[in-house]
Formats: structure tokens, sequence, C-alpha cells
């Protein structure tokens, strides 16, 4: 009932044979009691595991239980929680958990016009055409995109590109600007003289 009043669409199951015969629809989280009436929790929790590697799992227990967390945890849960638990904990742990895995397996698109870059599969394209760039030139349009309009250094540049240890010399960064704006041209990169870089976004 918590649950479905944070908006969530819940399945409840009193026994792990109905629980089974659920894995193959792929529920986007599954809460898992260790002592069912029928199969042992563990193994529930190897089947759905084994069917969907990176759905989340949290397993609840009436013995608080350091071998029952450990087990759980080897086995591929995302969080543990002994009962007796506040129904409001549960909810928080669930959203937690959600957002967790969700939103790192998203795949965050910025839109530069006529470009779009994909920070999760490192790649960027202009109208469906994949184009070829380097890690640290990949790098340095996605340092540009997250500050958008903002003036960056040639420190700042070279602290995100090239790390604090960097020993070279800040010309460095007007050689990556360089290739840059040869392979993307519409990319509107301003030079701040004296300064460093600032990419304008129409």
């Amino acid at each position: 009932m918590y649950l479905q009043k944070e908006g969530w669409e819940v399945r409840s199951f009193l026994n792990g044979e109905t629980a089974l015969q659920a894995i193959p629809d792929h529920p986007h989280l599954w809460i898992l009691d260790i002592m069912l009436p029928d199969i042992d929790g563990y193994h529930l929790l190897r089947r759905i595991k084994e069917e969907s590697p990176k759905v989340p799992v949290i397993f609840i227990s009436a013995r608080d239980e350091v071998l029952d967390r450990i087990m759980g945890l080897e086995l591929g849960s995302d969080d543990y929680l002994p009962k007796p638990f506040s129904p409001r904990e549960l909810v928080i742990r669930t959203r937690r958990v959600l957002e967790r895995v969700y939103q790192q397996n998203e795949s965050k698109s910025f839109h530069l016009h006529p470009y779009i870059l994909d920070e999760a599969k490192r790649l960027i394209k202009k109208e469906q055409e994949l184009l070829e760039l380097t890690s640290k030139e990949f790098d340095l349009v996605l340092l540009f995109a997250k500050h958008q309009g903002q003036a960056l250094s040639r420190e700042q540049i070279i602290a995100h590109i090239w790390g604090e240890d960097y020993v070279g010399t800040d010309r460095a960064v007007d050689d990556l600007i360089r290739r840059l704006r040869k392979k993307l041209p519409e990319l509107r990169i301003e030079t701040l003289y004296g300064y460093g870089y600032r990419m304008v976004f129409q």
C-alpha cells in the first residue's frame, strides 16, 4: 500500500512459485523475503539474476544476521532490510535503489546543433552520421556541453582533460581546440584571449 501511494505499480506474490512465473515480465525492482513458504529466497534471487542480471533486488528478512546480509549481497541483492522496519524506510530505500540503478543506465544526450553528443556511449553524430573524435577531443566537447556558454580557462581545461598532474604547456589546449574546430566546424568556440575558451550555443 505504501509503495502504491508513491505512484508505483505493485504486484504481490504469496509464495515463491508464483513469483518465479513473473520473472519473464521483467519488473523494474524485486522486494524479496528470505523466508518463503515453498522455496528458498536465495534460490529465487539466483533465478531472477540469471534472467535479468541488472534488475535491482531488495532483500528483507526477520533474521537480522550478518550471514543473511552477506549471502544476499553476494548473490546480487542491492539492499538488505531487516524486519521489523518502518514502511517509510522501505519507500525511501526503494526510491534510492531505483534512482541509482536507472539513472546510471540512462543515456544522457546533449544537442549541440547540428551535432548530438551521447555521453554514455561516447558518440557524436551529425544527422545520423557518426563522427570520429579522439578520446580527448570527445572529453573537451563534453566539458563544453556541460558548461554551456561558460568561459573555461586553459587551466580548467587542462585539469579536466589531462589531469592535475599534467606537466606540459597550455599550448596543448590550443592544439586540441584547433583539431576540434576542424572536425566540428559548426560548433561556435570563441577564443577568450589571455584566458581560455567558451562554446556559444544557439
